[in-house]
């Protein structure tokens, strides 16, 4: 098989993305947590291995007709935010007013993000919160938290987009990705659990699932305060 024709087969990889997110919106609008929460895996997972798949592959040399990144961007757009957002909307957690309010804000705010030539730092990770709505919105339905708490939270997570706060890429962001990759792999396979068990999977679960998104969320913070060792 030649360089081009692999370069093609990723572009074709990348798009089926698009696939897994009308799929993953129409069970959104027959209120299927589960099965929308499964596509968004299944596109999260694709997302996560058409990148080094993409640099193997030189597909800016080999298959250049095609804008991979984005082709990609708008992918993870549907799948990161349209359709998070519109699953929190009709989830019934955020009574009245909230439910508008999160989900202008998050639209709004991602998609400017989503355009920011910026957003990326020099060791691949990313500058200002990267728009992960479809991880933020899977721990609120399972952890259920008080109205008040989600609209702190979306607020807060959308004022971060737009701050020098580094956020880790877990393929990408080479520091400690020892550890982070697991840690990527294991909040992948709970969010599994939890979808499949309709969001009730019991405090072992939930409680491993926050704390591996609090991880995630947090590490490239950490990592700005802990200066890096110099190479020898």
């Amino acid at each position: 098989m030649s360089l081009r024709i692999k370069a093609l087969s990723v572009h074709l990889l990348t798009a089926t993305g698009a696939v897994f997110a009308m799929l993953a919106m129409l069970a959104a609008v027959d209120a299927k947590w589960d099965l929308m929460y499964f596509w968004l895996v299944v596109a999260f997972f694709v997302d996560g291995i058409d990148g080094p798949l993409a640099r193997k592959y030189d597909v800016k040399t080999n298959a250049p007709e095609y804008d991979g990144v984005l082709l990609d961007l708008i992918i993870d757009y549907l799948t990161y935010v349209f359709i998070p957002a519109f699953a929190l909307f009709k989830s019934g957690l955020l009574p009245d007013w909230t439910g508008w309010v999160c989900i202008l804000i998050i639209t709004f705010t991602s998609a400017m993000y989503f355009a920011d030539n910026g957003m990326k730092t020099k060791d691949n990770s990313f500058a200002g919160f990267p728009g992960c709505w479809n991880m933020v919105v899977l721990v609120m339905f399972a952890t259920e938290p008080n109205f008040w708490i989600i609209l702190i939270v979306v607020v807060l997570c959308a004022i971060a987009m737009f701050t020098p706060l580094k956020f880790i890429h877990p393929v990408r962001t080479e520091r400690w990705r020892l550890l982070s990759l697991p840690i990527a792999i294991i909040w992948t396979a709970l969010a599994c659990i939890s979808a499949l068990a309709d969001f009730h999977a019991g405090p072992f679960v939930t409680t491993a699932l926050g704390l591996t998104s609090i991880y995630l969320l947090g590490v490239g913070i950490v990592q700005e305060l802990i200066p890096e060792r110099a190479k020898s």
